[in-house]
């Protein structure tokens, strides 16, 4: 996913899922692309930004906290989850911030 996500006007909240991957795909790009078509069908998702490197960030945004949890205890992401901590990512962190202000810019 390549494009800033067009969020609305400020509150909402931001989940960044950073990781370090290990070797190997074992099916991993299949089932991110699988949780990224299944959270933007989720309700109150506002839209998701991602980069990897060797250090991979992804941002979702969401209109608040309960929408958060309840894409924590989806099944199928629960399933993604166990399998990243079994297979995928050597270490993650995750952080959920309120973003409070923002700007966007986009040349014309």
């Amino acid at each position: 996913m390549s494009n800033i996500a067009k969020t609305p006007k400020p509150p909402y909240y931001a989940v960044i899922f950073t990781s370090l991957r290990t070797d190997g795909d074992h099916g991993y790009d299949a089932m991110a692309q699988q949780m990224a078509e299944l959270s933007a069908d989720q309700q109150e998702f506002l839209g998701m930004e991602h980069a990897r490197a060797e250090l991979g960030i992804t941002i979702c945004y969401w209109s608040s906290l309960e929408a958060i949890e309840n894409w924590k205890n989806n099944l199928a992401h629960k399933i993604a989850q166990e399998k990243g901590r079994e297979i995928w990512y050597q270490s993650y962190a995750i952080r959920i911030c309120k973003v409070e202000r923002d700007t966007y810019f986009e040349r014309q």
